[in-house]
């Protein structure tokens, strides 16, 4: 029989690991040996033998499937770099959004950041940090909103000298619940 001590360093290395994971796997107590990840509780209708077959689903309307309110979606798309001056900061756009954009949307927003990139009008691509603003605003308060939202675009452009604001509306109503 061959012993771990005659064989090569390199080929002991493994032969001590694969030893070693065999020790620890037969030393595993009962209780974690048996957990195992599943659904939730919730998720699950009933436990279905293997011989059985899936219940039917029913068709069901969105309102049922889900009861949440009709709201709307918009993105706001907010470049960072200006000519003659630095970018605009996170700090800079933090004192916009609690200035300008919270008393718009005082129900909640969602900022992002990221890196964009874009064609100015004169053809040259930018690279700069980008601030996406992800607004959703009951369907019955679209028209208010899509007032307010293009003020703040107007505002941003002028304020921070940029040629545009991007803004992305999903035309489909969302359902959202709180």
């Amino acid at each position: 029989m061959l012993t771990i001590s005659r064989i090569t360093t390199q080929r002991a290395t493994s032969a001590r690991f694969v030893l070693a994971l065999l020790v620890c796997s037969t030393s595993v107590t009962p209780a974690l040996a048996q957990a195992t990840l599943g659904p939730p509780a919730v998720c699950v209708t009933s436990q279905l033998s293997a011989t059985s077959e899936p219940p039917a689903l029913e068709k069901r309307d969105t309102e049922t499937r889900f009861a949440g309110d009709a709201f709307v979606r918009t993105e706001l798309f907010f470049g960072s770099e200006r000519p003659g001056l630095p970018e605009v900061s996170l700090e800079e756009f933090k004192k916009f959004l609690d200035i300008a954009v919270t008393p718009c949307f005082p129900d909640g927003l969602t900022l992002l950041t990221g890196k964009g990139q874009f064609r100015e009008s004169d053809g040259q691509i930018v690279q700069e940090t980008s601030f996406v603003l992800v607004l959703l605003y009951p369907l019955e308060a679209r028209r208010d909103s899509h007032a307010k939202i293009e003020a703040l675009r107007t505002l941003y452009k002028e304020h921070f000298q940029q040629e545009s604001v991007l803004r992305v509306d999903d035309s489909r109503a969302v359902r959202v619940g709180f």
